[in-house]
């Protein structure tokens, strides 16, 4: 991106001095702490950075700032249930089963770069996929459950699959 496309920096200094401290506390009070609020307010504001506003923020900056910071925090809390749902799942495990912490960041990233992919899909290859994958469930039930074609689940579960594999790919390069 040519740098004529993004906001001045004068701009994004006036703009965080104006509304960083507004912007921070607002995310305390969602979030419940201050370690994650500032990091979802540095977060927003580098967001409010490489976008292509090079006409500024308009009448309203807060409004933007608070559109961008509620979706990180739904990201957040988003990453935090599945981090929390996998930590479950490693805590029952016998002792020398359990991965080393590396590993574990590494499972997790793996599982939020799939979990960011299955958002990106239609919903019904999403909930066909989620059937078969954490349900269980056979194609044909599925079929029958969805009330669609066995031939119609396997493509689902093939684009699905597909994406997955591909977030795999770019996330582990």
């Amino acid at each position: 991106m040519p740098p004529s496309d993004f906001l001045p920096a004068d701009t994004v200094t006036k703009l965080y001095r104006d509304h960083h401290g507004w912007l921070s506390i607002w995310l305390r009070k969602k979030l419940g702490n201050s370690f994650d609020a500032a990091d979802l307010a540095h977060d927003t504001f580098v967001r409010v950075m490489s976008g292509r506003r090079k006409d500024g923020m308009g009448a309203e900056p807060r409004a933007l700032l608070t559109h961008i910071a509620r979706g990180l925090v739904v990201d957040h809390w988003r990453r935090r249930a599945l981090e929390e749902a996998y930590l479950a799942v490693v805590a029952q495990l016998p002792a020398p089963e359990v991965p080393s912490p590396e590993v574990r960041a590494l499972i997790l990233e793996t599982l939020h770069a799939i979990d960011a992919t299955l958002r990106t899909l239609p919903v019904k290859t999403r909930e066909i996929f989620l059937m078969s994958q954490f349900d269980g469930m056979a194609y044909a039930d599925i079929a029958h459950c969805q009330r669609v074609s066995l031939a119609t689940v396997k493509r689902h579960m093939q684009k699905a699959l597909t994406a997955c594999l591909i977030a795999y790919q770019v996330h582990a390069a």
